[in-house]
């Protein structure tokens, strides 16, 4: 059994990190707000350019001169998997859903025969796939130092995407994020960025509008070439807004978590100690009530 010492000295370090886990979830509400904000505002931008595309790509359905970042190579050899996590942890299970399903994927690509390759956007996620993916990680990149993700960032990966698949070292590519929802709910969501995912879009429904017929100038295939590589950035920059926000309510919710369980190991400890030191003061009476009786 525990001297009342260490009980109390537990008790000081439990109250201590209570204080942490009281004051990360005030820095991660206020950090929520603003990035929930940022993912929000950029759902209607990357959902208006896929219906864009997705009336731009109806057009060119069946054509041989299709962009191949629209319909992919015609190969289904080499899969690159884009796996975008947090820098940093204390965020519940946020990462590591978003790395079991990059795992799950990858394993059943294997499976397949598949050759599989990964990158990897942010530390967490290298962190989780090393292990069994080690050889297999290509590519990784960290923003550990960037205050506010931004467009930029964005870029810098879709380059690296773009310029691999230019070298024809993919033929497929996915992306592995998770999707805001609320504090509690973080969804993870896999995207193919190339072959673009394009929305279904009725007949006669064109780029801008369901029921308006448009014509394009320049061509349509001109078009094309300049939105789809354009495409990979704006999705590439929502999932990690997404993550962002997603990391935020997940660390929120995992540190209220954790307040609340210091609190009640501080009242456990604190009955301990109490019922202790009671017990030990009762023995001590006894001790010199039994010392006077003898005398």
């Amino acid at each position: 059994m525990a001297s009342l010492k260490d009980l109390k000295n537990r008790i000081a370090s439990v109250k201590a990190t209570q204080k942490i886990t009281k004051a990360m979830k005030m820095v991660a509400a206020a950090k929520l707000r603003r990035a929930q904000m940022a993912a929000e505002q950029a759902r209607p931008y990357s959902t208006k350019m896929a219906k864009v595309l997705g009336g731009l790509a109806k057009s060119m359905e069946g054509r041989e001169d299709a962009p191949l970042l629209l319909t992919g190579n015609g190969k289904d050899q080499v899969h690159l998997l884009v796996v975008a996590t947090a820098e940093r942890g204390l965020c519940g299970g946020f990462n590591s859903s978003i790395a079991r399903m990059a795992r799950i994927h990858a394993r059943k690509l294997l499976a397949e025969g598949k050759e599989v390759k990964i990158y990897t956007v942010g530390k967490k996620g290298y962190d989780a796939l090393k292990m069994e993916f080690g050889p297999k990680i290509v590519e990784r990149i960290e923003f550990r130092s960037v205050k506010y993700i931004g467009f930029d960032e964005a870029t810098t990966v879709s380059k690296r995407i773009l310029e691999m698949f230019a070298d024809e070292a993919f033929d497929v590519c996915t992306l592995f994020y998770s999707e805001f929802k609320s504090v509690i709910s973080q969804v993870p969501t896999a995207l193919s960025l190339i072959p673009a995912s394009i929305p279904e879009v009725e007949e006669g429904a064109n780029a801008a509008s369901g029921d308006v017929s448009y014509e394009y100038e320049p061509s349509e295939e001109a078009i094309l070439g300049d939105l789809l590589p354009r495409n990979v950035s704006v999705q590439v920059f929502r999932a990690l807004l997404e993550n962002a926000a997603g990391e935020m309510g997940a660390k929120m919710s995992a540190m209220d978590n954790a307040t609340r369980n210091a609190g009640e190991m501080i009242d456990k400890l604190t009955l301990s100690y109490n019922r202790q030191r009671q017990a030990q003061i009762t023995k001590e009476l006894i001790e010199i009530i039994s010392g006077a009786e003898a005398l």
